[in-house]
């Protein structure tokens, strides 16, 4: 059963190289790529977050939000197998690493260096001292995007010792595990998609640029 829509597989994996290439661009004084991958990574979350509202069924915020009833009651029980998308449980941790993301980019976009020569490209909106702060906060959540992607690949792995496959769905699309009476992915297409990508790609392009008014 199809589970997951094109869409969403290739946020998925884009923004995992995205974040690596961040860090890596990072550590070995790359700002100028580590300029372009910030707004490659606005790119992939502004898109994400419209996908949220339009996209394919289980990637809908509706569908994976759940109340914390329904968590607790996932917690005590297996998960059910004829349900596609995310658990309960992963709706929240997929919030979590979306905070946390749009925490790193936006602090990185108002950031200014000791010396004030590397700045994001928000950062005359703000005092010198501000963009300093906000320095210490983009440090800050990379340090909790890294925790959340260790609890993210702990959690794949436990999922695995149960017999259920994370990744393979995320790869294809497709779930041989989820009951064929259960819900596959409906919605998104290609019109919702091209939409979703103009509009996150104008965004991107327009802070980019400082955000002109």
């Amino acid at each position: 059963m199809k589970v997951w829509d094109l869409p969403t597989r290739l946020f998925h994996w884009l923004i995992v190289l995205v974040v690596g290439f961040s860090w890596y661009s990072a550590e070995t004084g790359l700002m100028d790529w580590h300029y372009r991958s910030g707004i490659a990574a606005l790119f992939l979350l502004a898109f994400r977050l419209i996908w949220g509202f339009a996209g394919g069924s289980t990637a809908r915020f509706t569908h994976f939000l759940r109340s914390p009833q329904s968590v607790l009651r996932y917690l005590r029980r297996p998960a059910d197998l004829s349900t596609a998308g995310h658990n309960p449980l992963g709706g929240y941790s997929v919030v979590a690493m979306l905070v946390a993301l749009l925490m790193q980019v936006v602090s990185g976009l108002l950031a200014v260096d000791v010396d004030g020569i590397e700045s994001g490209p928000l950062s005359y909106l703000i005092s010198f001292d501000q963009g300093r702060v906000a320095a210490a906060v983009h440090e800050i959540t990379f340090t909790a995007v890294q925790i959340l992607v260790l609890l993210h690949i702990l959690a794949i792995g436990y999922y695995r010792l149960r017999g259920r496959r994370l990744l393979v769905p995320m790869i294809t699309g497709r779930d041989a595990q989820i009951s064929a009476a259960g819900d596959g992915v409906r919605g998104g297409g290609r019109v919702r998609t091209i939409i979703a990508l103009l509009a996150a790609a104008a965004l991107a392009w327009w802070i980019s640029a400082g955000a002109p008014l």
